[in-house]
């Protein structure tokens, strides 16, 4: 699936786990220049110099009051782990779901190890907000565990009951019974919408997921138009991914900062003053619209976003970052490769992305009120795919136009304008 991948510089070297592929860089014919177009703005290198994450990562709590608690992911490391419960053939568990509530049922606070064989995996996964940290993994390529379930944002909580909970698995008094309850009683007559199509769902802080596929397996059974349809939502604080593969279509990828349902907040979701951190890495996602979407502060490192044509060949739409005003870090992309199949290579329809301007139907966008996307995507490749002179779209919600600000003097974090940034990145999709 993945083509060989550019040389980095020595500094950023990084091996990837997908599909065995290394990853190589060539300095660009023609680098980025600041400040770019309106367009396409592109940052100077003293601007740039803020964008690592260590800065992404700094602090936690609350966006009024942050706390400075500096957080540095290593990379997993689990040859050779006990893992605490096994699920597959033979195994303690014969569904993710079983082991996750084990795990939590133990009462343990420390780390849980949930090691899962190879194989295909039909089912939700729903890890609370109060579960103790958790790392679930498989032990070689990502493409060997496969965890998949059909669901559709656009159908009745009527079909989500029938996909999710079919043999009643879900039972109340179960760690995750809230979760999956808060979908399946919601009014009869609505659709799910996007919070509750996830096929995998995480509520906890430290969670950490590894070498393995999460798949909403809708896919192209369905036609171009709008169909969300989440392969993974994370919530939590400190979430940790690698050598994962996210496949889906729409909205593959909510990478989101979350709370637990209340009577006022029944989905848990959004919250608009909190922190929550997440770092992803050698890993693939792969979708149409909108498929790497929320508002953490989110890292991407050394990964590859594909752009697929086989369900929707007119346009696709990578990044969606509903970024809140007080909030000056949204997405950042690092050492990466942004691609588009063989229908979309060289057809410069796939937009790197757009804001999403959340919440804002109503009203309209509302200059430092209403959600303004905020994402840097740096030296990474970026194929023929992407439309080189006007590579972000206008908003999601709002059809807000697309602005960059290339003024001299510019403020990176003026709500009057996007703020969709580039830096130092290459290829034929790049200039």
């Amino acid at each position: 699936m993945m083509k060989p991948l550019a040389l980095l510089t020595a500094a950023s070297l990084l091996v990837l786990a997908l599909s065995g592929c290394s990853m190589t860089r060539q300095k660009p014919d023609s680098p980025q220049m600041a400040p770019g177009t309106v367009s396409r703005p592109v940052l100077s290198a003293a601007e740039a110099a803020r964008f690592t994450p260590e800065t992404y990562f700094a602090h936690r709590g609350s966006l009024s009051a942050p706390v400075r608690d500096p957080w540095n992911p290593k990379p997993l490391r689990l040859d050779g782990v006990k893992p605490d419960f096994t699920v597959g053939s033979g195994a303690q568990f014969a569904s993710v779901q079983q082991a996750v509530n084990a795990a939590i049922a133990s009462g343990k606070t420390t780390r849980q190890y949930i090691h899962v064989a190879p194989g295909t995996y039909n089912g939700a996964v729903y890890v609370p907000i109060d579960a103790p940290p958790i790392t679930l993994y498989g032990s070689g390529q990502a493409e060997a565990v496969k965890i998949q379930l059909t669901l559709d944002a656009r159908t009745k909580p009527a079909v989500y009951v029938a996909a999710v909970n079919p043999a009643g698995q879900f039972k109340a008094g179960d760690p995750a019974w809230t979760m999956y309850n808060t979908c399946a009683t919601l009014p009869a007559d609505k659709v799910i919408d996007t919070p509750c199509a996830a096929v995998m769902w995480s509520q906890s802080v430290d969670f950490q997921l590894a070498n393995l596929s999460v798949i909403n397996t809708l896919l192209d059974t369905v036609d171009a138009e709008t169909h969300q349809a989440v392969a993974l939502r994370i919530d939590g604080d400190r979430s940790q991914l690698e050598n994962v593969r996210l496949i889906s279509r729409q909205d593959t990828f909510l990478i989101n900062v979350g709370e637990a349902p209340t009577a006022a907040n029944k989905l848990g979701t959004y919250p608009t003053d909190r922190i929550a951190r997440a770092y992803v890495r050698n890993s693939y996602v792969e979708g149409d619209i909108d498929f790497v979407f929320g508002r953490a502060n989110a890292v991407f490192d050394g990964c590859e976003f594909r752009a697929v044509s086989t369900r929707k060949n007119d346009r696709a739409v990578i990044f969606a970052p509903d970024t809140v005003p007080a909030s000056s870090l949204g997405f950042l992309v690092i050492n990466s490769r942004i691609t588009g199949d063989k229908g979309f290579e060289g057809s410069g329809k796939v937009y790197l992305g757009r804001s999403w301007d959340q919440g804002a139907g109503g009203t309209g966008y509302l200059v430092g009120q209403s959600p303004n996307g905020q994402i840097v995507i740096r030296d990474s490749y970026i194929d023929s795919s992407i439309k080189a002179a006007t590579p972000w779209d206008q908003a999601a919600t709002t059809n807000r136009p697309h602005k960059g600000n290339i003024a001299p003097d510019r403020n990176l974090d003026d709500p009057a304008l996007n703020r969709l940034w580039e830096y130092n990145n290459y290829g034929p999709g790049a200039r």
